[in-house]
This record gives structure tokens, sequence and C-alpha cells, in this order.
């Protein structure tokens, strides 16, 4: 009899708010599914309960046992065979680089080359395939994370968050901010028939490590140079030693966070009441401290940091120094 023997705890939790929150009918039920099989139900009771063939359960368990979360989505090449083929379907993506603002020019295109009648939602759907959306334009294409972490790591966080107001745990904002030492050009009332003329600033790379909790407390360091794996290491085991209760560290899913030397760590830093939670990739806005980081380059920028390289050190510690006091973020 084929059972999933091998759940533990937290992927148990995992799959109940999976089962609770997804917006996905099949993503529910596989999970309600890998549960069931884990308390003992067999493959013909799963099969009467979803009503579909012990083949099918029986791959669904497959899946999971090789894929885990990534078996929960159907592969490409299931359901309904398109109506476009795969050509048609690059040739009508082209057209809409092509036109980007009407998607009506696009129909009649097709019309007149394929002679098929294809919907604007049928277009619509096509091109949201590739991540097109109907947004502002802008300079390039900003990546975006896997739908299934964004699924699995969206509520944890929104967990932690509720724990740390009930004062149950706290949670640091960890992640650097590194520039050539060069801040950016400001804007600036002028006299209109003269500029404003800043001298070059030259030096080494300034790199800022920090963690920030929500309530304005700040502990970093500055490093000059490249920051690597170990680097962030030691900033971390600095930080372990004035812990005072369960501590969540928030990051980024950078090389430098997830190396085999950060690995190796984890276990000693949760003896030490310090766990890591990764975001998912592509997230940076759920990172809090990067909101300080805008803040210190665009919102608080004093012109006299741009005279020269000392100047824009001194401006940059006096910001790190009193965050908290003189320099508040009141986050929502």
């Amino acid at each position: 009899m084929r059972l999933i023997r091998d759940l533990n705890p937290e992927s148990q939790k995992m799959l109940e708010r999976i089962y609770r929150a997804s917006k996905h009918h099949q993503v529910r039920e596989r999970a309600k599914c890998i549960l069931l099989s884990f308390q003992g139900t067999t493959i013909e009771e799963l099969s009467g309960i979803f009503g579909v063939t012990r083949k099918t359960i029986y791959n669904w368990l497959t899946d999971w046992e090789d894929r885990k979360l990534i078996g929960f989505y159907n592969r490409r090449g299931r359901g309904r065979k398109p109506k476009l083929t795969e050509a048609q379907g690059q040739q009508v993506i082209d057209w809409v680089k092509e036109e980007p603002k009407s998607l009506k020019k696009i129909q009649i295109k097709i019309v007149e080359e394929g002679k098929l009648t294809v919907s604007k939602d049928k277009i619509k759907r096509l091109i949201k395939k590739i991540n097109m959306r109907w947004k502002r334009v802008r300079r390039g294409v900003a990546k975006t994370p896997d739908e299934w972490e964004l699924e699995v790591k969206l509520p944890i966080l929104e967990e932690l968050k509720k724990q740390e107001k009930r004062g149950e745990i706290e949670i640091g904002y960890l992640d650097e901010m590194g520039g050539d030492s060069k801040p950016c050009i400001p804007d600036a009332w002028q006299e209109e028939k003269t500029t404003i003329k800043l001298p070059p600033i030259e030096g080494k790379r300034l790199n800022i490590l920090g963690i920030m909790k929500r309530d304005n407390q700040l502990f970093y360091e500055t490093q000059v140079g490249t920051v690597t794996s170990e680097i962030v290491i030691n900033f971390l085991d600095k930080y372990c030693q004035n812990i005072q209760k369960k501590t969540v560290i928030i990051i980024d899913q950078a090389s430098i966070h997830t190396s085999e030397a950060f690995m190796e760590k984890l276990e000693e830093w949760e003896k030490k009441n310090l766990k890591i939670f990764w975001l998912p990739t592509y997230s940076p806005h759920l990172n809090l401290i990067e909101i300080l980081w805008r803040f210190l380059k665009y919102e608080w920028i004093e012109f006299s940091a741009y005279k020269d390289r000392k100047s824009l050190l001194a401006y940059v510690k006096k910001v790190l120094d009193n965050f908290g006091g003189e320099y508040v973020i009141n986050f929502a």
C-alpha cells in the first residue's frame, strides 16, 4: 500500500496552510491529498474522495516525493490544446511588441494573416505567459519570483510579523547597501543661466551591512571593498552576542547569504536564538531595510555631502548613528 510516511511537523503546517489559502484549486487538492495519505488514507479511498483515478493519486504522491511543492503545479502540455500553434503564438507576441498599445490592431492582423478570429482575452492570456503586463512604460523588465515560492513564503512572513507583534519574537531585516561612494546627483533650485557643479568624489567602494528592526533600532558596520559571505557571517556572529529573545533575520537569496559556509552556521545560530528566513527571489520590497537605504540615498541626503569623500562618509555615519532619534521612519 502506497502512503506518504515521512512528513515533518513544519511540512504538515505548510501543507495545511496551502490547503486553506492557495488560490489554485488543484494545489489545495494535492496538498490535502498528501496530508490524508500521511494520516493513513489509502489510494483507493483517496481516489473516491477526490473523484480521480488511482493512477492520478499515485502520480500526485510520486510528484510530492520527487518534486515537493513544485509537483503541485501542472507541467507544460496539460489541458486543452491551444488555438494558436507555437509559431502563430510567437508571431502574435512579436506583433504586440511592435504595437504595445492596441490589441485591436493585433486582432485585425491575426484575421488577415492567419484567417483566425481570436479574442482580446486570448491575446492577453498569451502575452501574460511571458510576463507582459499593462503598465506604465519603463526601462527594462523586472524579474518576478516563482509563484509557488510566493504562495509558501508570504504566509510564513505574515505569521512571523504576528508573532513579533505579540512579543514572541524579534525580527531583524538584513541587507547590504553598496556603492562607488558617489551619491546620486540631486535636483536643486538654480538660477536660469547657471548650473551648480559638484566636484567628483573618488575612492574605493563603500558598503554598509545593516540589521534593522521595525522600531528603528539599527545594528550596522561599514566595509570598504567587496562584501563576502565570510564578512556577513562575522557580522551575524557579532549580532548574536546581544540577542535577548528568539530572533528571525529576514534576508534575500543573494549568493553570499546561501553559500556553503553560511549554511554551515545555521545550526550554531539557532542555538543562540537566531534563525534565518529567506525572502522569495526578486522581492526587495519585502525587506524593510531597503526603505532605510532609499531614505539615506535620496530623502535625507544633505547638499554638503556632495563636497568630497570625507563629507559623504560623515553624512552616512551621522544618519546611521542617529537612526531612531533624529532620523526616523514610520513603518505602517
